[in-house]
């Protein structure tokens, strides 16, 4: 926490959380939010950031970042990926379960926060592992992983086969008021595939996986929740018919959210062209009447937020044959600019797209996060929506530049981000 005054001026404030969109000032003294819209009479700051142009919001929360610490420091560690969070405005990151060692004791939550904090970049928060070493049948310790502080649990990317065993999980979750995160995918139907299960994959000669992979898992976990009552975020959807399945159930009055990555909002099966394997991801890549499906829901609200699916690798992860490869891309970085191209694409407002960034997955979490409401830690992104650059992997902040998005023109450039009222990231025009 930061004991600076600092007044943000000039900017259009955008905080969909407390419903201000209007040019103004931020003004922050100990590290919290003063006031919004104007500072208050004879605050005296310390420094000006004069934001004449710029957006000013809160800080963005990302619902899946893998910092491949500890475990994979070969990939990344916690403080380069919180640096590459702190360069896109990114000021909460949640951490996945599948760390090595597994995410299921509070040591491992108390090692993953005390990395974050000493690196100073950005706030992680971590997802508990719904079974002991994620194998899928033993319940993890539940409650003292919900005391070591993790905002949910989940098993990641590995299947709990025995329904009844996952009952029983989401039972116990449900006694600790904690959030289910499920990674909608059944590997028997998946069976080792690598692409969506359609005519791209036929003419590369690819493992298919069907989008019933997805929404038959859906569909399980939504009778479960049913039974249950528990709390469930069905994150990185890939389908338009998982889409339709979690709007009903909302409409039902199940407790249930989701998700999407930002990828799967810009990019198809088609995508996957000379067996490109940056744009091997885990859910696949769907048809593009899935991406418009996804779209929609993110603009009806069905969708509550944007993450990243932040995963780095090093270059020779990307380079064996498309089914060996590695999944996934780093993103952390892109998320801002990404979410805004669908701005200027029309699928959304921008202050719709702060919020599926901001208060939208701080909801999801269950946290004191997105928001610029006076009193609240001054975690604030103030970027310029009208900067456009080219996306040139090696520039990248976080250690892994894998990404399918090498090359493209991007719009929206953060030029500040703060950390509980600390500059942690400002750009100077490189």
């Amino acid at each position: 926490m930061s004991g600076e005054r600092i007044l943000i001026r000039g900017g259009r404030i955008v905080d969909p959380a407390g419903g201000l969109d209007a040019e103004g000032e931020l003004a922050i003294a100990d590290g919290r939010i003063v006031a919004a819209g104007r500072a208050p009479e004879g605050f005296t700051p310390d420094r000006v950031l004069e934001a004449t142009g710029l957006v000013v919001c809160p800080g963005l929360v990302d619902l899946a970042a893998r910092l491949r610490e500890p475990g994979q420091e070969h990939k990344g560690t916690v403080a380069s990926e919180t640096r590459a969070a702190a360069a896109g405005g990114v000021t909460t990151l949640c951490c996945p379960p599948d760390t090595d060692p597994v995410l299921d004791t509070p040591a491992v939550a108390e090692l993953v926060r005390r990395l974050a904090e000493a690196a100073g970049h950005a706030r992680v928060v971590c997802l508990g592992a719904l079974t002991r070493g994620l194998d899928g049948e033993r319940l993890s310790e539940m409650a003292a992983l919900a005391e070591a502080g993790c905002v949910g649990v989940g098993n990641a990317r590995r299947p709990v086969p025995n329904t009844l065993v996952l009952r029983r999980a989401m039972e116990y979750a449900a006694t600790f008021g904690l959030t289910v995160h499920i990674h909608p995918m059944d590997a028997w139907l998946r069976d080792g595939g690598c692409a969506h299960e359609g005519p791209v994959a036929t003419r590369l000669g690819l493992p298919g996986i069907p989008a019933a992979a997805e929404t038959a898992e859906v569909a399980r976990c939504l009778a479960l929740v049913e039974q249950t009552g528990v709390r469930a975020h069905f994150g990185r959807l890939s389908t338009a018919r998982a889409v339709r399945m979690i709007a009903r159930a909302q409409y039902d009055g199940l407790p249930v959210t989701a998700d999407v990555a930002v990828a799967h909002l810009h990019l198809t099966e088609a995508d996957l062209a000379g067996f490109n394997a940056e744009a091997h991801l885990d859910p696949p890549l769907r048809t593009g009447r899935d991406r418009e499906g996804l779209r929609e829901g993110l603009a009806r609200g069905v969708i509550g937020a944007v993450c990243s699916d932040h995963e780095p690798h090093e270059p020779d992860a990307k380079l064996a044959p498309f089914p060996s490869t590695e999944v996934g891309a780093s993103g952390v970085e892109l998320l801002l600019p990404l979410t805004l191209r669908l701005v200027d694409e029309g699928t959304l407002t921008l202050p719709a797209a702060i919020e599926r960034l901001t208060a939208g997955p701080a909801a999801i979490l269950g946290i004191e996060a997105g928001t610029l409401a006076p009193g609240s830690s001054a975690d604030v992104c103030i970027f310029d929506p009208a900067a456009e650059w080219r996306l040139d992997p090696a520039r990248m902040v976080s250690a892994g530049r894998n990404t399918p998005f090498a090359g493209w023109t991007l719009k929206g450039r953060v030029r500040w981000t703060l950390l509980g009222g600390r500059i942690v990231h400002e750009d100077r025009g490189t």
